[in-house]
């Protein structure tokens, strides 16, 4: 009697064991010969009479196929390989292609507008031209008012040693430019801080005090320390007659800070030039000024013989520091244009109106001066009164109306 449960140890199935001491032999396969029908798999569960499984099991060699894949081993139709230990991404590189082309592009303007927004939250809009008035019509083209101050703010006690500025309370205009920008050229017309002008009616920037013209006449640089960029402009629209439509300053250390960023700035130098006042102590001939040395070259004054002769250096050292400063290794390289940029923002002031395309507009005007495509002149000038410097009423004019119909300038400073 055995001692297997009912339904075991019977000996005529295989699979299911048996009472006997030794194991089961291994069964013969039946063999199928060629042209013969094989046996059909039976649909129900269960073995056959030899022991074999019929409940339909298949094992996936009979067609000589790999399981699971009937493409023996080769990349199906879905994009798959299969290396016999199961699928696996065959590589698309189209497909990576593409991902990479949008991700740089998606860097990219992430970059740009991250630096738009940073760039122009750092503009000091702090000059309300809506302040000013009996203001000109416009014309065509637009006319930017280009200030450098002497301010010494953010400067300290070592810098302003340095850079041989002084310690003067408040700030004063140390230079000044129209830049015309047009259709037909640019053009850059400097009025020497020693012009003789008018100080006309104008509504105090503080006060909002109505002052009437009393018919004075003094120095150009007068209406700023007077009442500060607003009246400036209102001085500057009265005795032109033309509308100024954005204001731009920078003082003493933003501009040798912005120098200091490009790596200095390459200039020819005329002349040997040696100023004590200034600083200036040059020799004749190619050189890079460093921001100490610019910010010497464009204040030195007593030995440029006048104030003519000064404004066209800083006529020339402004638009070849503003083509320096637009190449493509500075614009590329982030090591050198957030510092640029940063020493430039940081200290520009500009009118609440101006925007960052604006500043830009602006420079790359200046930087197209110094490429020929443009002109720039003194206002003319027809003789002094004073130590003053007188325009010359008909040619300031002649240049006034081009400049309105934005015109090729023809109008010469002499």
């Amino acid at each position: 009697m055995s001692d297997w449960p009912d339904g075991y140890g019977r000996d005529d199935r295989y699979g299911q064991g048996s009472g006997r001491m030794q194991p089961e032999g291994a069964r013969v396969m039946p063999h199928v010969q060629r042209g013969q029908t094989a046996r059909p798999i039976p649909q129900q569960g269960g073995y056959d009479d030899r022991g074999y499984d019929d409940r339909g099991y298949d094992s996936g060699y009979s067609d000589g196929q790999v399981y699971g894949n009937g493409s023996g081993g080769r990349g199906g139709d879905d994009g798959y390989y299969d290396d016999g230990r199961g699928g696996r991404p065959a590589p698309n590189w189209r497909r990576r292609i593409k991902i990479g082309a949008l991700t740089l592009v998606v860097v990219f303007l992430a970059v740009t507008i991250g630096t738009y927004f940073w760039a122009d939250s750092k503009l000091k809009r702090e000059v309300d031209l809506s302040k000013v008035i009996e203001r000109p019509g416009g014309g065509d083209g637009t006319n930017y008012l280009i200030v450098g101050s002497d301010s010494r703010e953010g400067m300290s006690k070592e810098d302003q040693k340095r850079l041989h500025t002084g310690k003067v309370e408040g700030k004063r205009t140390d230079s000044m430019m129209i830049l015309h920008v047009g259709d037909n050229g640019n053009t850059m017309v400097s009025l020497p801080r020693d012009s003789d002008v008018e100080i006309p009616s104008f509504k105090g920037s503080d006060s909002g005090k109505l002052y009437p013209n009393q018919g004075r006449r003094t120095k150009l640089n007068a209406a700023y320390a007077e009442d500060g960029p607003e009246l400036l402009v209102r001085t500057v629209e009265h005795n032109t007659g033309l509308k100024i439509d954005h204001y731009a300053e920078i003082g003493f250390g933003g501009f040798a800070n912005i120098v200091d960023a490009l790596g200095g700035v390459e200039m020819d130098i005329p002349r040997d030039i040696k100023d004590r006042d200034s600083g200036s102590d040059f020799k004749k001939g190619k050189q890079t000024l460093d921001g100490e040395q610019a910010l010497a070259f464009v204040r030195n004054r007593k030995e440029a013989g006048s104030d003519l002769e000064r404004t066209k250096n800083q006529q020339k050292f402004l638009a070849t520091l503003a083509n320096q400063a637009a190449t493509p290794g500075t614009i590329l390289n982030p090591f050198r244009l957030y510092p640029t940029m940063g020493a430039g923002l940081d200290t520009l002031v500009v009118d609440k109106d101006m925007g960052l395309l604006d500043v830009a507009e602006m420079f790359w005007a200046m930087k197209g001066i110094t490429g020929g495509d443009g002109k720039s002149m003194n206002i003319p000038i027809s003789g002094s009164n004073g130590g003053n410097l007188v325009w010359d009423k008909a040619k300031v004019k002649q240049l006034v109306e081009q400049l309105k119909n934005d015109e090729k300038v023809t109008v010469s400073e002499n």
